[in-house]
């Protein structure tokens, strides 16, 4: 399965690359191309996964993509991501997105990646050590099962992430907001 991951270079995201560290057949964006030279890509991957900073809108283009104003995956592009089943969503709020345009695939909803974002929806307290156990534990875990069907992938998540979860406060706010549409 040729994959396409969409994930705009950003420090702040970094840890996500683990994910997708050991998909064989892949090519990753990170920025310098154009909408139109983007779709190109979409349309010749089997398997879309986009990561890093969004909103409901859509997944942040941090300035990297060439003519795609501030998001390079928006609505402009939910056509082309209807036609995959089985993609891949790690964003805040990204599960507005997926569910108002009716897409299909593995996806988060708010994702505490940050200490601001901690204390903005509610954690006060967090210290950087919270966040970076739940960053990189959530990452860990998913890429164990990143080759296998949408399913197990989901499944294997809840059930693993879930293990910090108990403990880590990030953690459990993200776990309650992982989702699977097929």
């Amino acid at each position: 399965m040729k994959t396409l991951i969409i994930h705009p270079k950003d420090s702040s995201t970094s840890f996500l690359n683990s994910i997708y560290s050991s998909i064989v057949e892949k090519k990753v964006i990170t920025g310098g191309i154009t909408k139109k030279e983007l779709i190109k890509e979409i349309e010749n991957h089997d398997r879309i996964m986009m990561m890093g900073h969004g909103s409901p809108m859509g997944l942040f283009n941090m300035g990297l993509f060439i003519d795609s104003g501030v998001y390079v995956i928006d609505n402009s592009l939910v056509s082309i991501l209807s036609e995959k089943n089985n993609s891949v969503y790690i964003w805040c709020n990204s599960d507005k997105f997926v569910n108002s345009h009716k897409l299909k695939g593995f996806y988060s909803g708010m994702f505490i990646s940050e200490v601001g974002e901690a204390v903005f929806c509610g954690l006060p307290s967090v210290k950087q050590n919270i966040v970076d156990e739940s960053n990189y534990g959530f990452s860990k875990i998913l890429s164990e099962v990143i080759n296998e069907d949408q399913e197990t992938i989901y499944e294997h998540v809840l059930n693993h992430y879930g293990e910090i979860a108990k403990h880590n406060p990030v953690a459990s706010y993200n776990h309650t907001r992982l989702y699977l549409s097929k």
